[in-house]
């Protein structure tokens, strides 16, 4: 069957998914073997297993004398000794250059077709990705399947939903006819999408397949050839991914450099070379503010970021604080506080918190909230999995920073052992008490398990200085916990003036740290924290240009 056929209902369902923003996933998220099939698990961990110290040697992009790789697994804090083709800067934006102008030609609903059959191939190796993910990010292995499988997934086909619907929202062509009395005016009248140009994709770290595939397959669906510029950390996940999609892409008689892996070393990194040419049109990017800014200030490039930000939870009353606190600790614990919708900054009223049973004060949230965090750490069947491991060692320094400086340490950092992977970096959560005055201290992003109680005089002073982090120094994420509904819609519309989304009210299964695909805009473009939201018809329609014809008939 061909393509177009056999995938336009599923690119159907993503775009009515889409509009309609209620629960919708192309990809299960749970890896039962009813769904993968009773082997996926181990044959994904196997094919993990042989890939370590190994060329990869799955890419289709041109021979290459000289292979790299810097992968570290934050599990076993010993080299992958994965390594990668490398290619020159020119290498690759000649070879994307040149298949532009084949890709260019081939029409939205054959580019569209082809990455849905990418992803139905990647589907089949979520195991591995899995592996692959907790190897180089120190995830836990149901948020490293989940976030680099079938939720990258989810967020690619979004991302590629949205350009098609964007690139079919006008008609090809039409006749233009207007009555001028004794005759009429006739035009042929014709349309068609230009893409701007090669894309680049910056990756992270952290989370390598789920902040890439949006614009990775935005690029793609509206005609741009894309070098995926990964984190030198991070780069087998992603690597997966560029594999099927080049698989696909020569299967169906097309080049497969139209979407490249550009891979560099932490000696020898090739992004501002690679950004700054003038053939790179257009930039997706993970990552900290200050590279961040820099991209955002390049001249004639279209740029997509998501930053650093500096996240809040404001808390003014609740019906059992118990859940709340139960929510909140769990929220800072996974990952170790490495995502960037993590909590910071808990902001709690010196007056305490009204509750069903009565007020809670500051001192007592601060006890129940540390007695709960440490709880989960000393969870055998729960600790080690929630925290994962510590991807970047100076995140522990930063840990080790903030618990050496002046502020009350409600709980101490520690270490725990993984029963499965001995050596593997851990720092568990450092909770400090801080008053509203002490400004410049909560001020920034403090990347990991780090955790602010922040003491305020009331609830108006607690929004006040959660609206203006996120107005200064971005916020991709903010909690909130209150009984009163007019607190709530105050609450709400000062976050907004923000462009902060706020989850209001969470005690159960959800947390503050998750965005949903097909619902949640992930990052607003409305504060320091991002200039773009996927995904959003902006993030696909500044990727072409639409240029008109006319003849008359």
């Amino acid at each position: 069957m061909e393509l177009v056929t056999k995938y336009k209902p599923i690119i159907d369902r993503a775009i009515q998914a889409i509009h309609e923003r209620t629960f919708f996933a192309q990809y299960p998220e749970h890896p039962s073997p009813a769904i993968y099939g009773e082997e996926a698990d181990k044959k994904g961990r196997e094919k993990f297993q042989a890939q370590v110290g190994k060329k990869f040697e799955e890419l289709l992009q041109g021979e290459s004398s000289k292979w790299i790789g810097d992968e570290e697994s934050p599990y076993l804090q010993e080299p992958l000794k994965i390594s990668y083709p490398s290619y020159s800067v020119e290498e690759l934006l000649s070879r994307a250059d040149k298949a532009f102008h084949q890709w260019r030609k081939v029409k939205a609903d054959k580019r569209a077709a082809i990455l849905v059959e990418s992803l139905e191939r990647v589907k089949e190796r979520f195991f591995e990705i899995a592996y692959a993910t907790m190897h180089t990010t120190g995830q836990g292995y149901m948020m490293a399947f989940q976030a680099s499988g079938p939720h990258a997934a989810d967020r690619a086909l979004e991302a590629l939903a949205m350009g098609y619907e964007e690139l079919t929202r006008f008609p090809e062509k039409t006749v233009w006819d207007k009555p001028m009395g004794k005759y009429n005016l006739t035009l042929n009248k014709e349309w068609r999408a230009i893409p701007k140009g090669v894309g680049v994709v910056i990756g992270c770290s952290t989370f390598p397949t789920w902040n890439s595939v949006p614009g990775m397959y935005a690029s793609l669906v509206t005609g741009n050839p894309v070098i995926i510029k990964p984190h030198p950390g991070a780069v087998l996940p992603i690597a997966i991914f560029v594999a099927e999609v080049q698989k696909v892409l020569q299967e169906e008689g097309l080049d497969p450099n139209i979407c490249q892996l550009g891979v560099d070393s932490f000696s020898n990194m090739i992004t501002k070379e690679l950004v700054e040419d003038p053939r790179v049109k257009i930039i997706d990017y993970t990552g900290n503010s200050t590279f961040g800014n820099y991209l955002e200030g390049l001249k004639d490039k279209f740029v997509f970021t998501e930053k650093t930000g500096v996240n809040s939870a404001i808390i003014d009353s609740a019906e059992d604080i118990d859940k709340v606190i139960g929510n909140l600790a769990f929220s800072l614990s996974l990952y170790s506080g490495q995502m960037c919708t993590a909590p910071q900054n808990f902001y709690i009223p010196a007056s305490g918190i009204k509750t069903a049973n009565g007020t809670v004060s500051f001192d007592e949230f601060a006890k129940k909230f540390a007695d709960n965090v440490q709880g989960l750490i000393d969870n055998p069947k729960a600790g080690p999995f929630v925290l994962g491991a510590i991807q970047n060692k100076n995140t522990c320094d930063r840990v080790d920073q903030v618990e050496n400086s002046k502020h009350k340490v409600v709980l101490s950092s520690g270490v725990i052992e993984n029963p499965m992977f001995k050596n593997a970096r851990i720092a568990t959560p450092v909770v400090l008490e801080v008053d509203a005055t002490q400004k410049e201290d909560f001020s920034q992003e403090l990347f990991g398990p780090i955790a602010l109680l922040i003491k305020t005089k009331d609830t108006a002073q607690s929004v006040a200085l959660a609206k203006e982090m996120a107005l200064k120094h971005g916020a991709i994420s903010c909690g909130a916990y209150t009984t009163d509904p007019e607190t709530r819609e105050m609450i709400a519309d000062e976050m907004s003036l923000a462009a902060t989304p706020v989850s209001f009210n969470l005690t159960g299964g959800i947390y503050v740290n998750q965005h949903a695909g097909f619902s949640d805009f992930h990052v607003t473009g409305g504060n320091p924290a991002g200039n773009a939201s996927f995904t959003n018809p902006e993030y696909v329609i500044k990727r072409f240009t639409w240029v008109g014809f006319r003849e008359p008939v």
